[in-house]
């Protein structure tokens, strides 16, 4: 995503534009399309599939540090383990956006720390305007939840940890 802005104070990333880059992320997941590029009051936006979508602002050569540490960070990310492949995850079984409850400003279904049983709801997953429950596949602990509330996910994506 680039934006070209005349002042410094309209570079900032706004909550807008967040909801912008979500919508279009959906939108990507309905039609099945790889990329889509708009642009609109001087912000020019692409998202696309399987390609890490980052901010970039045009930078005078003097500023070239940033993206040093930006390339030093990728490194770290890559060494981070595959909770996939952790026992006791739990993957999405569809696409769609994940929700941690029942309704906007409700109690989640599940905390870290909280103790679940086999078929106790975990989170929804909405998909085609239809939510979905994704039960528990065992009894635990939650150790870890690995989504945000209202993020897109992918199938086989692993959304909570249960110990």
């Amino acid at each position: 995503m680039a934006r070209q802005p005349d002042d410094k104070a309209a570079a900032k990333f706004s909550s807008d534009d967040s909801a912008l880059v979500r919508e279009l992320a959906l939108l990507l997941d309905e039609t099945s399309l790889t990329e889509i590029e708009i642009e609109r009051a001087g912000l020019r936006l692409r998202v696309a599939r399987n390609i890490s979508v980052a901010a970039t602002m045009p930078v005078p050569m003097a500023q070239a540090a940033p993206v040093a540490v930006a390339a030093a960070a990728a490194p770290a990310a890559a060494a981070a383990p595959d909770l996939s492949k952790h026992p006791g995850a739990v993957t999405s079984p569809m696409v769609g956006t994940a929700y941690w409850s029942p309704e906007p400003g409700a109690k989640p279904f599940i905390e870290i720390g909280s103790k679940v049983s086999v078929g106790q709801t975990l989170l929804i997953i909405e998909a085609m305007k239809t939510m979905n429950q994704i039960p528990s596949p065992r009894a635990g602990t939650v150790t870890q939840i690995l989504v945000e509330d209202g993020q897109p996910v992918e199938f086989g994506e692993p959304l909570v940890i249960i110990e």
